[in-house]
């Protein structure tokens, strides 16, 4: 039976956990009407396009994940919360295969809801990072860096590529850690415009 009250954010919902079963590459509107129990004409009352679908999965996986780094980082500072994140980022994307990917793209231009829900999540990352005072540029480098470090970790065990017997937990908790002191001397690094130390005569 076709199922009562369907709205675009019960069909984005349940495009987002196909995708995860079947890969967001592989999402059908076929399969996803089938999923639903109407025909697939019906979900044009809800959503434009695959496009459109795609774009609704990536605002619902960006909200989840920004909500799942919070409530990790709750109640915690400093070393803490960024290892509670990071552990927390890493399980959701591993978990949610499909929506991880989605989440990493970019909303398009003027989408006021998808870019809400981006900025969120980088939010908690941000006000995470914040009890490293860090201001202005340093602070946008250290939330871009600790993005690609986990994006990057993420994306080669995901695909596969982490092949060796050593543990892979405690890789990526060396990872964290490897981070963690670097944001502590993340003000103190030299950059390309400092003048060269002089050589001792």
């Amino acid at each position: 039976m076709p199922r009562a009250g369907l709205t675009r954010d019960r069909v984005g919902e349940e495009a987002a956990v196909l995708a995860d079963e079947v890969g967001l590459g592989k999402l059908t509107l076929a399969a996803l009407a089938a999923r639903l129990g109407v025909r697939q004409p019906s979900l044009y009352k809800h959503i434009d396009s695959l496009a459109d679908l795609h774009r609704e999965i990536a605002v619902h996986a960006k909200r989840d994940l920004g909500e799942v780094l919070a409530r990790a980082s709750a109640g915690r500072s400093g070393a803490g919360a960024i290892s509670a994140m990071s552990f927390a980022y890493r399980a959701w994307a591993l978990e949610h295969p499909a929506r991880y990917a989605a989440s990493n793209q970019m909303p398009a231009a003027g989408d006021v809801e998808d870019e809400a829900v981006s900025l969120a999540a980088i939010q908690v990352i941000a006000d995470v990072l914040s009890a490293y005072h860090l201001e202005g540029d340093d602070a946008i480098d250290a939330i871009r860096a600790f993005r690609s470090t986990l994006h990057g970790f993420v994306s080669y065990e995901t695909a596969g590529a982490f092949a060796w017997s050593a543990d892979v937990d405690r890789s990526f908790e060396r990872l964290v850690q490897g981070f963690i002191v670097a944001l502590t001397q993340w003000t103190d690094t030299t950059t390309p415009n400092d003048p060269a130390p002089h050589a001792a005569p």
